[in-house]
């Protein structure tokens, strides 16, 4: 594992509009020109806001916003990951592409799919759980209301893993609304302390069409659940460099993977 740089675009999701999105993240993303990051985190739903209008906010995976996506990554030489709505064989997705800068692309359609706003009438739900790996990391790739189901979110024993772990690193790009602004902080904190993993997570600032407000507070946080950086209110963009070396004392230290409970997961 050598050390990540971790880039946090914390931005105001224009409603419905892929085009000024597109320019939107564009500009806040070139702005990391001269940083090197190695992965750079967008937003849930950022050509779109989180919406359930999918017959006209859904594209396919050969539409503008992925082909944007590609170039982007290419152009910054970085993983870029956010959430797009996608549509495939009559199904529409709240679909996290990780977009690598050689053009390949991992998917994970977001399995908990929010029914207080309808997104489960809408939307299908994801069933694979993929993990990607960047400079060393492992790293699991999740979207919004996935942060409150630990069993899914649960760190598996992996003895021939370097730390003894499924995973390095979780990942969460939301569009957590501001009431309940507590929670998306408290259980960050926990997931972060329950899998002995480090946690990066980016929430949207700002309004959205639905009238919702939403406080940002995206985070990087280490695996004692302390933030190594937090953003407030405002749109911004925060890098950081994540040392692995923390991580791999405390699990060898605090061991506690090796008293998990063993368990597999059923549809």
């Amino acid at each position: 594992m050598q050390t990540l740089k971790i880039s946090l675009v914390q931005g105001d999701t224009r409603w419905h509009d892929a085009a000024a999105n597109r320019a939107y993240y564009g500009h806040l993303v070139r702005s990391l020109a001269g940083q090197d990051s190695d992965l750079v985190i967008l937003p849930e739903t950022f050509l779109s806001g989180f919406t359930n209008d999918t017959l006209r906010q859904a594209e396919g995976m050969d539409g503008e916003g992925v082909r944007w996506l590609r170039e982007l990554a290419a152009e910054v030489g970085a993983v870029v990951t956010g959430s797009v709505v996608i549509r495939e064989e009559d199904r529409n997705y709240n679909r996290l592409l990780w977009m690598r800068p050689d053009g390949q692309c991992t998917q994970y359609d977001k399995r908990h799919l929010f029914r207080m706003a309808g997104e489960h009438e809408r939307y299908a739900m994801g069933g694979a759980r993929p993990i990607v790996e960047l400079q060393g990391w492992r790293v699991l790739p999740q979207v919004c209301y996935d942060l409150r189901f630990p069993v899914w979110l649960r760190n598996r024993r992996l003895e021939s893993a370097t730390g003894g772990m499924d995973y390095d690193l979780l990942l969460f790009v939301a569009n957590w609304p501001e009431p309940r602004r507590h929670a998306w902080r408290m259980l960050l904190r926990a997931r972060a302390i329950e899998n002995l993993a480090c946690v990066a997570a980016v929430n949207r600032v700002g309004r959205d069409g639905n009238g919702l407000d939403y406080a940002g507070d995206s985070a990087v946080l280490d695996a004692l659940g302390q933030p190594l950086v937090e953003l407030g209110r405002s749109a911004q963009v925060v890098t950081i460099k994540l040392d692995p070396a923390p991580l791999l004392a405390h699990r060898a230290r605090f061991p506690a993977w090796m008293d998990a409970d063993d368990f597999s997961l059923v549809d």
